[in-house]
């Protein structure tokens, strides 16, 4: 026979979780999944962030990789890059779904990729996206993305970092 005080404590933690989705008071890396809607030809502003924040992509190699695995077949069926960045943390990455992919599962494809490659699990869970609005000129939000480099002071022309690109640029 289960203790009844066992039972009410994970009843009031049940109603407590409810309480939190009602009110959206969620951890943050929950609540940025709420609402996530993959529309198809639609453009996504993703962030994706190492774990602890660790500066992986600092070194030439990984950051290469990180690069490159944006090409990759299985990423290249689902999504056009249209901009990136690697930052010594994290990416923003700037693409466009293709017709029958997900964001959610081309961003979890793009991420086991990278920590298939470097042989760890490299990624913070989760990610961040903004699907890009009508009214949004796209070529500027390109832009911001590839001057990150500049605005974290990591190089004083945006041709001398080697971990960017943008179809228009």
């Amino acid at each position: 026979m289960r203790d009844s005080s066992a039972i009410e404590s994970r009843n009031k933690l049940r109603s407590y979780r409810y309480a939190m989705i009602e009110n959206q008071l969620l951890p943050h890396s929950k609540q940025l999944r709420i609402g996530r809607a993959s529309l198809p030809h639609h453009a996504y502003l993703v962030t994706m962030v190492t774990k602890s924040r660790v500066k992986i992509f600092a070194r030439h190699e990984s950051a290469a990789v990180a690069a490159k695995c944006l090409y990759d077949d299985i990423i290249v069926l689902r999504a056009d890059t249209l901009a990136f960045v690697v930052m010594p943390d994290h990416l923003h990455w700037l693409l466009q779904l293709g017709e029958l992919a997900s964001l959610s599962e081309t961003v979890r494809l793009y991420k086991a990729k990278v920590s298939i490659m470097l042989g760890q699990r490299i990624w913070q869970n989760g990610f961040h996206d903004h699907a890009v609005r009508a009214e949004e000129n796209i070529v500027d939000v390109a832009r911001y993305i590839v001057a990150n480099p500049l605005r974290a002071g990591l190089c004083d022309k945006i041709g001398n970092y080697p971990y960017w690109n943008a179809v228009w640029l």
